[in-house]
Protein backbone atom coordinates (compact mmCIF):
# COMPACT_ATOMS: atom_id res chain seq x y z
CA UNK A 1 0.00 0.00 0.00
CA UNK A 2 1.03 3.18 -0.49
CA UNK A 3 1.55 5.50 2.70
CA UNK A 4 3.41 9.13 3.22
CA UNK A 5 6.80 7.48 5.25
CA UNK A 6 9.22 10.00 7.55
CA UNK A 7 12.64 7.80 7.58
CA UNK A 8 14.21 10.71 9.71
CA UNK A 9 13.79 14.31 9.68
CA UNK A 10 13.83 16.06 7.01
CA UNK A 11 13.58 12.95 4.67
CA UNK A 12 9.54 12.39 3.56
CA UNK A 13 8.56 10.72 0.87
CA UNK A 14 5.09 7.98 -0.69
CA UNK A 15 6.27 4.87 0.09
CA UNK A 16 5.08 1.25 -0.65
CA UNK A 17 4.97 -0.65 2.35
CA UNK A 18 3.11 -3.67 4.09
CA UNK A 19 0.00 -3.90 5.73
CA UNK A 20 -0.02 -4.58 9.31
CA UNK A 21 -3.00 -6.97 9.40
CA UNK A 22 -5.90 -6.33 12.16
CA UNK A 23 -5.19 -7.48 15.45
CA UNK A 24 -7.92 -9.07 17.44
CA UNK A 25 -10.84 -6.06 17.92
CA UNK A 26 -9.58 -3.85 15.21
CA UNK A 27 -11.04 -3.15 12.23
CA UNK A 28 -9.10 -2.53 8.67
CA UNK A 29 -10.27 0.81 7.13
CA UNK A 30 -9.76 2.06 3.45
CA UNK A 31 -8.59 5.69 4.37
CA UNK A 32 -10.27 8.15 2.18
CA UNK A 33 -8.68 11.48 3.36
CA UNK A 34 -6.45 12.34 5.54
CA UNK A 35 -5.43 16.24 7.20
CA UNK A 36 -2.02 17.36 7.40
CA UNK A 37 -1.03 18.84 11.26
CA UNK A 38 1.27 20.94 13.15
CA UNK A 39 2.20 17.87 14.60
CA UNK A 40 2.98 16.14 11.19
CA UNK A 41 5.13 19.49 10.46
CA UNK A 42 7.23 18.93 13.64
CA UNK A 43 7.90 15.31 13.14
CA UNK A 44 9.32 16.65 9.58
CA UNK A 45 11.44 19.00 11.06
CA UNK A 46 12.53 16.61 13.89
CA UNK A 47 11.38 19.52 16.75
CA UNK A 48 8.34 16.89 18.09
CA UNK A 49 10.74 15.03 20.64
CA UNK A 50 7.44 12.72 21.32
CA UNK A 51 8.05 11.39 17.69
CA UNK A 52 9.97 7.97 16.71
CA UNK A 53 11.56 7.15 13.47
CA UNK A 54 10.77 5.68 10.73
CA UNK A 55 7.05 6.82 11.10
CA UNK A 56 3.97 6.67 8.64
CA UNK A 57 2.34 10.27 9.60
CA UNK A 58 -1.29 11.07 10.04
CA UNK A 59 -3.94 10.84 12.48
CA UNK A 60 -6.93 13.03 11.24
CA UNK A 61 -8.39 10.20 8.91
CA UNK A 62 -11.50 9.69 7.42
CA UNK A 63 -12.14 6.13 6.39
CA UNK A 64 -14.49 3.49 4.64
CA UNK A 65 -14.65 0.17 6.82
CA UNK A 66 -13.34 -3.22 5.13
CA UNK A 67 -13.54 -5.59 7.79
CA UNK A 68 -14.70 -5.80 11.34
CA UNK A 69 -15.27 -7.49 13.73
CA UNK A 70 -19.21 -8.55 14.45
CA UNK A 71 -19.47 -8.46 17.70
CA UNK A 72 -18.10 -4.73 17.92
CA UNK A 73 -19.94 -2.17 20.58
CA UNK A 74 -20.91 0.40 17.96
CA UNK A 75 -22.74 -1.99 15.80
CA UNK A 76 -20.59 -0.59 12.97
CA UNK A 77 -20.49 -2.55 9.44
CA UNK A 78 -18.32 -3.16 6.48
CA UNK A 79 -19.32 0.15 4.50
CA UNK A 80 -19.94 2.46 6.88
CA UNK A 81 -18.09 5.87 6.71
CA UNK A 82 -15.88 6.59 9.75
CA UNK A 83 -13.81 9.01 11.22
CA UNK A 84 -10.51 7.93 13.19
CA UNK A 85 -9.99 8.42 17.08
CA UNK A 86 -6.17 9.05 17.17
CA UNK A 87 -5.57 8.95 20.97
CA UNK A 88 -4.49 4.90 22.16
CA UNK A 89 -4.97 4.50 26.12
CA UNK A 90 -4.53 1.69 28.06
CA UNK A 91 -7.59 2.34 29.89
CA UNK A 92 -6.36 0.56 33.54
CA UNK A 93 -4.83 3.73 34.78
CA UNK A 94 -6.16 6.73 37.15
CA UNK A 95 -6.49 9.43 34.40
CA UNK A 96 -8.84 6.37 32.27
CA UNK A 97 -10.65 5.49 35.20
CA UNK A 98 -12.32 8.69 35.31
CA UNK A 99 -13.33 9.12 31.98
CA UNK A 100 -10.04 11.71 30.97
CA UNK A 101 -8.54 9.23 28.33
CA UNK A 102 -6.59 11.86 26.57
CA UNK A 103 -4.20 12.10 30.27
CA UNK A 104 -3.46 8.29 30.02
CA UNK A 105 -0.28 7.69 31.69
CA UNK A 106 0.95 5.49 28.34
CA UNK A 107 -0.98 7.98 25.56
CA UNK A 108 0.10 7.03 22.76
CA UNK A 109 -0.80 9.31 19.28
CA UNK A 110 -0.73 7.83 15.23
CA UNK A 111 1.83 9.22 13.69
CA UNK A 112 3.93 10.16 16.36
CA UNK A 113 4.35 7.14 18.74
CA UNK A 114 3.22 4.52 16.57
CA UNK A 115 2.56 4.65 12.57
CA UNK A 116 0.05 6.72 11.47
CA UNK A 117 -3.08 6.39 8.86
CA UNK A 118 -1.76 8.38 5.95
CA UNK A 119 -1.73 5.50 3.98
CA UNK A 120 -4.24 3.28 1.32
CA UNK A 121 -5.35 1.18 4.27
CA UNK A 122 -4.90 0.99 8.18
CA UNK A 123 -6.09 -1.33 11.17
CA UNK A 124 -7.16 0.24 14.55
CA UNK A 125 -9.07 -0.82 17.41
CA UNK A 126 -13.25 -1.19 16.30
CA UNK A 127 -14.60 0.45 19.30
CA UNK A 128 -12.22 4.02 18.38
CA UNK A 129 -14.32 4.23 15.33
CA UNK A 130 -16.66 7.38 15.01
CA UNK A 131 -19.29 6.72 12.20
CA UNK A 132 -20.66 9.69 10.41
CA UNK A 133 -23.46 11.27 9.45
CA UNK A 134 -25.24 10.48 6.29
CA UNK A 135 -24.13 12.98 3.02
CA UNK A 136 -20.70 13.81 4.70
CA UNK A 137 -17.69 14.27 2.72
CA UNK A 138 -14.27 12.54 3.10
CA UNK A 139 -12.89 15.61 3.16
CA UNK A 140 -14.91 17.35 5.83
CA UNK A 141 -14.76 14.13 7.98
CA UNK A 142 -10.75 14.72 8.45
CA UNK A 143 -11.53 17.87 9.59
CA UNK A 144 -13.72 16.57 12.81
CA UNK A 145 -10.34 15.72 14.79
CA UNK A 146 -8.99 19.41 14.86
CA UNK A 147 -12.20 20.47 15.60
CA UNK A 148 -11.73 18.13 18.80
CA UNK A 149 -8.83 19.65 19.97
CA UNK A 150 -10.81 23.49 19.86
CA UNK A 151 -13.35 21.55 21.55
CA UNK A 152 -12.01 20.27 24.39
CA UNK A 153 -10.58 23.41 25.02
CA UNK A 154 -13.70 25.04 25.09
CA UNK A 155 -15.07 22.27 27.25
CA UNK A 156 -11.85 22.14 29.92
CA UNK A 157 -12.95 26.42 30.41
CA UNK A 158 -17.18 25.30 30.72
CA UNK A 159 -17.38 28.48 28.13
CA UNK A 160 -21.28 29.91 28.30
CA UNK A 161 -23.06 31.93 26.00
CA UNK A 162 -22.58 35.37 26.55
CA UNK A 163 -19.23 34.92 27.72
CA UNK A 164 -16.14 36.64 26.18
CA UNK A 165 -13.03 34.09 25.40
CA UNK A 166 -9.62 35.64 24.52
CA UNK A 167 -7.49 33.78 22.06
CA UNK A 168 -3.58 33.71 21.66
CA UNK A 169 -3.21 32.29 18.09
CA UNK A 170 -5.15 32.40 15.12
CA UNK A 171 -3.69 29.03 13.51
CA UNK A 172 -6.14 26.32 12.90
CA UNK A 173 -7.04 25.68 16.74
CA UNK A 174 -7.07 29.61 17.76
CA UNK A 175 -9.35 30.00 14.30
CA UNK A 176 -11.76 27.00 15.44
CA UNK A 177 -11.90 27.46 18.99
CA UNK A 178 -13.07 30.77 18.11
CA UNK A 179 -15.99 29.67 15.41
CA UNK A 180 -17.14 26.87 18.27
CA UNK A 181 -17.64 30.12 20.75
CA UNK A 182 -19.81 31.45 18.08
CA UNK A 183 -21.35 28.36 18.09
CA UNK A 184 -21.81 28.34 21.50
CA UNK A 185 -23.21 31.62 21.50
CA UNK A 186 -20.00 33.50 23.17
CA UNK A 187 -17.96 36.47 22.13
CA UNK A 188 -14.39 35.35 21.09
CA UNK A 189 -11.32 38.15 20.56
CA UNK A 190 -8.94 36.67 18.30
CA UNK A 191 -5.26 37.48 19.13
CA UNK A 192 -2.43 37.11 16.70
CA UNK A 193 0.92 39.06 14.81
CA UNK A 194 -0.21 38.45 11.54
CA UNK A 195 -2.79 40.32 10.27
CA UNK A 196 -4.33 38.41 7.38
CA UNK A 197 -4.91 35.29 9.40
CA UNK A 198 -7.22 38.27 12.04
CA UNK A 199 -8.79 39.47 8.77
CA UNK A 200 -9.81 36.20 7.60
CA UNK A 201 -11.24 35.13 11.02
CA UNK A 202 -13.49 38.77 10.52
CA UNK A 203 -14.40 37.79 7.36
CA UNK A 204 -16.16 34.20 9.31
CA UNK A 205 -17.27 36.48 11.71
CA UNK A 206 -15.24 37.02 14.35
CA UNK A 207 -16.13 40.73 14.93
CA UNK A 208 -13.76 41.36 17.66
CA UNK A 209 -9.91 40.73 16.70
CA UNK A 210 -6.19 42.26 18.12
CA UNK A 211 -3.23 43.12 15.91
CA UNK A 212 -0.32 42.55 18.28
CA UNK A 213 1.91 44.52 15.79
CA UNK A 214 0.50 48.04 16.68
CA UNK A 215 -2.45 47.18 19.26
CA UNK A 216 -2.17 47.13 23.14
CA UNK A 217 -4.39 43.50 24.15
CA UNK A 218 -5.06 44.38 27.44
CA UNK A 219 -6.81 47.78 26.65
CA UNK A 220 -8.25 46.26 23.83
CA UNK A 221 -9.92 43.64 25.74
CA UNK A 222 -11.04 45.99 28.14
CA UNK A 223 -12.55 48.23 25.26
CA UNK A 224 -14.67 44.75 23.89
CA UNK A 225 -15.38 43.43 27.47
CA UNK A 226 -16.78 47.04 28.71
CA UNK A 227 -13.68 47.32 31.33
CA UNK A 228 -14.32 43.58 32.45
CA UNK A 229 -11.63 41.41 30.70
CA UNK A 230 -12.64 38.12 29.96
CA UNK A 231 -14.02 35.12 31.59
CA UNK A 232 -12.27 32.51 29.68
CA UNK A 233 -8.91 32.84 27.87
CA UNK A 234 -7.64 30.14 25.68
CA UNK A 235 -3.83 30.01 24.96
CA UNK A 236 -3.33 28.11 21.25
CA UNK A 237 -0.19 29.61 20.23
CA UNK A 238 2.62 28.12 22.51
CA UNK A 239 4.40 31.35 22.89
CA UNK A 240 5.41 32.08 26.40
CA UNK A 241 4.59 36.08 26.09
CA UNK A 242 0.91 34.75 25.52
CA UNK A 243 0.79 32.44 28.23
CA UNK A 244 2.33 35.05 30.40
CA UNK A 245 0.00 37.41 28.88
CA UNK A 246 -3.33 35.29 29.61
CA UNK A 247 -3.20 36.26 33.66
CA UNK A 248 -3.82 39.88 32.65
CA UNK A 249 -6.25 39.40 30.13
CA UNK A 250 -8.55 37.01 32.51
CA UNK A 251 -11.31 38.50 34.79
CA UNK A 252 -11.22 37.53 38.18
CA UNK A 253 -12.81 34.78 39.03
CA UNK A 254 -11.87 34.05 35.38
CA UNK A 255 -10.59 30.49 33.59
CA UNK A 256 -7.51 30.20 31.32
CA UNK A 257 -6.91 26.82 29.56
CA UNK A 258 -3.53 25.86 28.24
CA UNK A 259 -3.52 24.55 24.61
CA UNK A 260 -0.35 25.32 23.00
CA UNK A 261 2.68 23.55 23.80
CA UNK A 262 5.86 26.26 24.92
CA UNK A 263 9.27 25.13 24.26
CA UNK A 264 10.31 25.94 27.05
CA UNK A 265 8.64 26.95 30.70
CA UNK A 266 6.97 30.35 31.48
CA UNK A 267 7.73 32.70 34.67
CA UNK A 268 3.98 33.57 36.10
CA UNK A 269 3.02 36.06 38.69
CA UNK A 270 1.33 33.35 41.22
CA UNK A 271 0.19 36.41 43.24
CA UNK A 272 -2.13 37.43 40.39
CA UNK A 273 -3.65 33.80 40.66
CA UNK A 274 -4.19 34.11 43.81
CA UNK A 275 -6.11 37.46 44.06
CA UNK A 276 -7.75 36.98 41.06
CA UNK A 277 -8.67 33.35 42.06
CA UNK A 278 -8.20 32.18 38.72
CA UNK A 279 -8.80 28.76 37.45
CA UNK A 280 -6.13 27.91 35.19
CA UNK A 281 -6.05 24.29 32.86
CA UNK A 282 -4.52 22.11 30.83
CA UNK A 283 -6.20 21.01 27.66
CA UNK A 284 -4.62 18.48 25.66
CA UNK A 285 -6.02 16.52 23.10
CA UNK A 286 -9.42 15.33 23.11
CA UNK A 287 -11.75 12.73 24.64
CA UNK A 288 -15.11 12.44 23.78
CA UNK A 289 -15.50 15.38 21.46
CA UNK A 290 -16.03 13.60 18.21
CA UNK A 291 -19.59 12.82 17.68
CA UNK A 292 -20.41 16.98 18.90
CA UNK A 293 -17.24 17.60 16.35
CA UNK A 294 -19.23 15.88 13.39
CA UNK A 295 -22.21 17.64 14.42
CA UNK A 296 -20.74 21.15 14.25
CA UNK A 297 -19.41 20.66 10.92
CA UNK A 298 -22.55 18.68 9.32
CA UNK A 299 -24.75 21.25 10.34
CA UNK A 300 -23.00 24.17 9.24
CA UNK A 301 -22.54 25.89 12.91
CA UNK A 302 -18.95 25.59 12.15
CA UNK A 303 -17.70 26.55 8.36
CA UNK A 304 -14.90 23.55 8.20
CA UNK A 305 -15.16 24.12 4.37
CA UNK A 306 -13.94 27.38 4.32
CA UNK A 307 -10.57 26.89 6.95
CA UNK A 308 -9.55 23.92 4.16
CA UNK A 309 -6.92 25.69 2.03
CA UNK A 310 -6.19 22.99 -0.01
CA UNK A 311 -7.06 19.10 -1.15
CA UNK A 312 -4.53 17.50 -2.70
CA UNK A 313 -3.54 13.33 -3.60
CA UNK A 314 -1.58 11.50 -1.60
CA UNK A 315 1.29 11.11 -4.49
CA UNK A 316 1.91 15.32 -3.69
CA UNK A 317 1.62 14.53 0.08
CA UNK A 318 5.08 15.11 0.23
CA UNK A 319 5.86 18.49 -2.03
CA UNK A 320 3.18 20.14 -0.09
CA UNK A 321 4.09 19.12 3.35
CA UNK A 322 7.43 20.80 2.48
CA UNK A 323 5.83 23.74 1.06
CA UNK A 324 3.58 24.15 4.45
CA UNK A 325 7.09 23.92 6.26
CA UNK A 326 8.58 26.68 4.30
CA UNK A 327 5.18 28.68 4.06
CA UNK A 328 3.29 28.18 7.11
CA UNK A 329 1.44 31.44 7.21
CA UNK A 330 -0.10 30.57 3.65
CA UNK A 331 -2.16 27.66 4.69
CA UNK A 332 -4.40 26.55 7.58
CA UNK A 333 -6.01 23.21 6.51
CA UNK A 334 -4.49 20.36 3.79
CA UNK A 335 -6.64 17.34 3.21
CA UNK A 336 -4.68 14.36 1.18
CA UNK A 337 -7.06 12.10 -0.20
CA UNK A 338 -6.34 8.55 -1.57
CA UNK A 339 -8.69 7.68 -4.86
CA UNK A 340 -11.33 4.52 -4.16
CA UNK A 341 -10.57 1.59 -5.54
Amino acid sequence: MKAVYMKEPWSIEVKDVAQRPPAEGEALLAIRAAGICGSDIGAFRGTNGLVSYPRIIGHELAAAIVSIPENNPKGLRPGDKVVVDPYLYCGKCYPCSIGRTNCCNDLRVLGVHVDGGMAETFAHPADMLVKAPEGMSWEMMACAEPLTIALHGVHRLGLKAGEHIAISGAGTIGLLVALTAIAYGAEPILIDLVPERLAFARELGVRYTIDLNKEDALEKVKEYTGGRLCECVLEASGANSAIRSALDLVCHAGRVALTGWPNKETSIPTDMITRKEIDIRGARTSAGEFEEALALIHEHRVPMEKIVTKVVSVDEAPAVLRDIEAHPADYLKVIVTFPEA
